[in-house]
């Protein structure tokens, strides 16, 4: 499983000219889910991204967590972040999980990031053809593989 975490001050996700969430401060999170992943990538991530300090303190230092600012999540399924490029021009998808296996696990995230942080997720729609607008803060952007957790 991997997440593309990115602080932003404010980020939204529209569908057919429908705004489906919108978050301030807080952290934008592209989340790609490939085969053979579980709820151990799930409880590796959501503990993760919960515990990670991108947030600035009182000395302009990257000192905490969602948790200590009440910060928002924004989260939305994108499967080309498994996308492969080494052959051909056109990229391919195999190693992302099938969307009866994906969806399933993309909702068992949003539970367990909801649980793990205790306040509301922001969602897109998995499948859905999305329009993403974002103020990426800093700009911080960070990319977390369960597969490659070191």
């Amino acid at each position: 499983m991997r997440a593309v975490l990115q602080l932003v001050t404010e980020a939204s996700v529209t569908i057919s000219n429908k705004v489906s969430g919108k978050i301030k401060k807080g952290y934008f999170i592209l989340l790609g889910i490939e085969n053979g992943d579980s709820q151990q990538d799930i409880d590796w991530l959501c503990g993760k991204i919960s515990k990670i300090r991108l947030f600035a303190d009182e000395n302009d230092k990257m000192n905490l967590s969602i948790r200590d600012v009440n910060g928002e999540i924004l989260v939305v399924s994108q499967f080309t972040l498994h996308a492969s490029i080494k052959k051909g021009k056109r990229p391919s998808f195999i190693k992302a999980a099938k969307p009866e296996i994906a969806i399933p696990l993309y909702k068992q995230f949003i539970s367990s990031i909801a649980k793990e942080i205790k306040l509301p997720i922001q969602t897109g729609e998995f499948g859905a053809k999305m329009d993403v607008a974002l103020i990426n803060n800093g700009p911080v952007t960070i990319i977390i593989d369960s597969k490659n957790p070191y």
